[in-house]
């Protein structure tokens, strides 16, 4: 299936999580749902590619620009020519459009992540949390794939050096209970040897308490298969 028909994304605001492709996929979202949307963050983001950025706008600013525009960035400037939470607030922003899409933390371009205390900011009154990471990350040892590696240890014990395998990360994802869909990210079509691995991932997930949608492909391709 495509990514729209597997996250069901509902009007209002949704907040995106985690690692491994969120920018990409909060662009390929605006530019594919059916209305006007806004991409806006509550952390620090670069500008998003090909997207018109409206700056520090209102939301009548950002009604008026809708009229020209299917799809608009929104954020206040920040350093390093990035994008931070705009001054009227993301929720403000769901009475200028139908979708508001909120990368809602960072992750220093890892695969994976854990979050720290303070993390995700998520906007009150928005849509369940989607939750994003990238199956490159299974494997490799938890100090090279893994933004936050120590906070990461201390939610499911052992050391920055082990393997970040499929169940470990499965045990870090239930213990901080953020989400209430989960995306791997990096599972190209036709690749089985990743989809092994983001199954082995799906099945810890369940057989650790997660009940929500699980689900592997490539944002790149418009390709995920629910797990």
């Amino acid at each position: 299936m495509n990514i729209l028909d597997f996250l069901r994304t509902a009007p209002g605001v949704t907040p995106v999580v985690g690692s491994g492709g969120k920018s990409s996929l909060l662009a390929h979202l605006a530019r594919t749902l059916p209305g006007t949307a806004v991409l806006a963050t509550t952390t620090r983001v670069l500008p998003f590619d090909g997207m018109p950025c409206l700056g520090d706008a209102s939301p009548d600013e950002v009604a008026r620009a809708l009229q020209r525009h299917r799809a608009v960035c929104v954020g206040a400037p920040a350093e390093r020519d990035k994008l931070a939470e705009p001054s009227c607030g993301v929720a403000a922003l769901a009475s200028a459009a139908d979708y508001v899409l909120v990368e809602a933390d960072g992750s220093k371009r890892l695969p994976l992540k854990a979050h720290a205390p303070w993390e995700p900011v998520v906007p009150e009154g928005a849509r369940p949390t989607v939750l994003m990471m990238g199956a490159s990350g299974f494997g490799r040892a938890v100090a090279e794939a893994v933004h936050r590696p120590n906070t990461f240890c201390g939610l499911v014990g052992g050391s920055p050096l082990d393997e970040a395998t499929p169940e470990l990360v499965a045990r870090a994802v239930v213990a901080e209970g953020l989400a209430g869909t989960v995306l791997v990210n990096q599972v190209d079509p036709g690749d089985g040897a990743a989809m092994a691995v983001a199954e082995r991932f799906a099945a810890a997930l369940r057989e650790a308490g997660f009940s929500g949608r699980v689900g592997a492909g490539s944002v790149r391709a418009d390709h995920v298969r629910e797990l």
